[in-house]
């Protein structure tokens, strides 16, 4: 398949979608990222049952997101550029405690992150 010829995705990740493994079991390859931040959000923690995704991260608690009103609040995290049939890989990969949004980034870019639902 030729990849140069799909659109595109930007996908901001704070959390385990940085993980090599956890790029390759979900992706079929490791990703190139940059760094950037979200603004106005802050990062706890929620816990993991979903086997397959204890078997690809190996962490039983993984970093969530929230929206917050505290001064300077930001995210660090990478960006990355995948496809729509990787995005749809990590919408497959992420737990019910996640929905995915919009966000603009530091660095002026707007990406689907994965936040608290």
């Amino acid at each position: 398949m030729d990849r140069s010829t799909e659109h595109p995705v930007l996908l901001f990740s704070y959390g385990t979608l940085q993980d090599k493994a956890v790029q390759r079991a979900n992706f079929g390859r490791e990703l190139t990222g940059q760094q950037d931040a979200m603004l106005g959000y802050s990062q706890s923690w929620v816990e993991i049952t979903d086997p397959d995704v204890l078997a690809s991260s190996g962490k039983t608690h993984h970093p969530i997101v929230a929206p917050t009103t505290e001064p300077g609040a930001q995210v660090e995290g990478s960006v990355f550029q995948i496809t729509e049939q990787e995005l749809a890989a990590a919408d497959a990969y992420e737990v019910s405690d996640y929905k995915r949004v919009s966000v603009a980034l530091a660095s002026g870019l707007t990406a689907w992150v994965y936040v608290q639902a």
